[in-house]
């Protein structure tokens, strides 16, 4: 039995040919007596079943051409007289199975034909007798009608609930893949916002830690003292290094928590000074002011602040040649933060110092517009009037409408 289920349920036209041969056999008594007649109306009744019987066949194969077999099978039973038998139930099928197909008209068409038919039934069939009233006929023919429209809205609900389904797996679908979407673009997000901290713990301390390892080499034999100051620094900074290293891979081991305290905050605007002081014992004379009421700001504002500040050091340490001075501006607004850093150094004729440089390490200007992008703000960077570079930003204080 489930071997004829699952056949059954992977051929469908097979389930209806044995309908069909079903419905065939139980009209196979009529169809005998009619052959063993002999007469036109006879030989059209047998006709009229067998097309009625492939019309319960291929339904689903040609639905609307069983449609249209079935109309000529009704329309033949009137002409020749051929009285209802079994095989009618046939339309009944043709008009579910258009009900249930996208074809509206087709639809529409067995509706009208489902109405029609027992009228025109009972006018063709009709035997006049003196108890029956013309009520009692109108009462007829909504009794054979119900039938025909029960099937075409049993057809037509299936259709719209498929109908529905499939849109919602379609909406399924789509949402699926705008999730997929949206993971691949919080990943991409996620992976530039690491390589903008990477780039800056990197770039920052690693070029501190070159400068002090030269200026000790230079001075090791004739300035000892020098020489172990320069290396107290670079270990000072190789430990900061570290220290923001690992606050950076504490924040992506989602799940683990901080070990011992070693995880250190996000720098801010109030690691600016130390930041100062490193850069200036690293050989680069800078001045340092701050305006305006100081007050704690939003940590996205803070970091980016303090990385702004960072980078334009670094690459004034880096590009701005010999004798180089810079001077670093803290403005607290009421409603933005303004950051100014200056160099009075070459670096803006330095290929590395524009954005994507020759040779494609230049990324840094890239790295604070980002930045400044993500909290609202606006950067403007470039030579400064008078020679050297300068870098300007704005920081909105309250988020942007």
């Amino acid at each position: 039995m489930q071997r004829l289920y699952d056949f059954f349920r992977r051929h469908p036209t097979g389930v209806d040919t044995f309908w069909a041969l079903l419905l065939l056999a139980f009209c196979g008594l009529w169809l005998v007596s009619d052959i063993l007649t002999g007469s036109v109306q006879r030989a059209v009744g047998v006709l009229v079943v067998l097309a009625l019987c492939t019309v319960v066949a291929l339904r689903r194969k040609a639905p609307l051409r069983m449609l249209l077999l079935a109309t000529l099978a009704g329309v033949a039973q009137l002409i020749f007289d051929v009285e209802p038998n079994p095989a009618d139930f046939a339309m009944l099928v043709i008009i579910y199975t258009v009900a249930y197909g996208n074809v509206r008209w087709a639809s529409r068409y067995a509706l009208a034909g489902g109405i029609l038919a027992p009228v025109l039934s009972r006018l063709r069939w009709h035997q006049p007798d003196p108890y029956y009233t013309v009520w009692q006929d109108v009462v007829v023919v909504v009794f054979l009608t119900v039938p025909f429209v029960l099937a075409w809205v049993m057809g037509d609900s299936l259709r719209t609930r498929r109908a529905y389904w499939a849109q919602l797996e379609e909406r399924a679908s789509r949402l699926e893949k705008e999730r997929a979407t949206q993971s691949r673009m919080a990943v991409a997000a996620e992976r530039a916002r690491i390589a903008r901290e990477l780039h800056d713990v990197v770039a920052h301390n690693v070029s501190v830690m070159v400068v002090q390892a030269d200026g000790a080499a230079y001075v090791l034999k004739s300035a000892p003292e020098q020489a172990q100051q320069a290396l107290e620094t670079i270990s000072g900074t190789g430990r900061q290094a570290l220290a923001e290293m690992r606050r950076l891979l504490g924040v992506l081991r989602t799940g683990e928590g901080a070990e011992g305290g070693e995880y250190v905050p996000q720098p801010g605007v109030d690691q600016l000074a130390d930041l100062v002081e490193q850069v200036r014992g690293a050989g680069l004379p800078v001045e340092f002011t701050v305006d305006g009421r100081e007050r704690p700001l939003p940590s996205g504002v803070e970091l980016t602040a303090y990385r702004i500040v960072q980078e334009a050091l670094t690459n004034t340490r880096k590009h701005g040649g010999p004798g180089v001075r810079a001077t670093v501006r803290l403005v607290y607004g009421e409603e933005r933060l303004e950051l100014l850093v200056e160099d009075d150094g070459r670096g803006a004729q330095h290929e590395l110092y524009e954005e994507g440089g020759a040779d494609g390490q230049g990324h840094g200007l890239i790295g604070m517009r980002e930045r400044v992008g993500m909290v609202g703000g606006s950067l403007d960077a470039g030579p400064r009037p008078g020679g050297g570079f300068r870098i300007s930003a704005v920081l909105p204080l309250t988020p942007a409408r």
